[in-house]
């Protein structure tokens, strides 16, 4: 989490001010002390850092369906796919879409 923090440029103080959440618990957050966030808080989180909010519950440890799963069109694109060739992905679409805005949305 503190990565998508810093990306957004913002402090745990400027994150707590938007939403509201401690900075203590941004801070035990992203150190990993926080066992279970909230779905409520990631969705807060997700939309102040500009991060897709199934990519956050996932890294929460939330059990979600796999985003090529067979019959998706990036699956029959590129075959099956591993969890790590899966986060490789969406770090290189992260860096796309930070370097040419609204180009790759939909």
């Amino acid at each position: 989490m503190a990565e998508f923090r810093k990306r957004a440029n913002l402090t745990l103080r400027a994150v707590e001010a938007e939403t509201g959440i401690s900075n203590a618990y941004l801070s035990q957050l992203e150190n990993g002390k926080v066992q279970q966030p909230s779905p409520k808080m990631l969705n807060k989180l997700a939309e102040l850092y500009r991060v897709d909010f199934v990519h956050i519950m996932k890294l929460a440890g939330y059990p979600l369906p796999s985003v090529s799963a067979p019959g998706s069109s990036l699956h029959a694109r590129l075959g099956p796919t591993t969890a790590d060739e899966e986060e490789a992905l969406a770090d290189y679409l992260d860096f796309l879409r930070s370097k040419r805005p609204g180009r790759f949305t939909r």
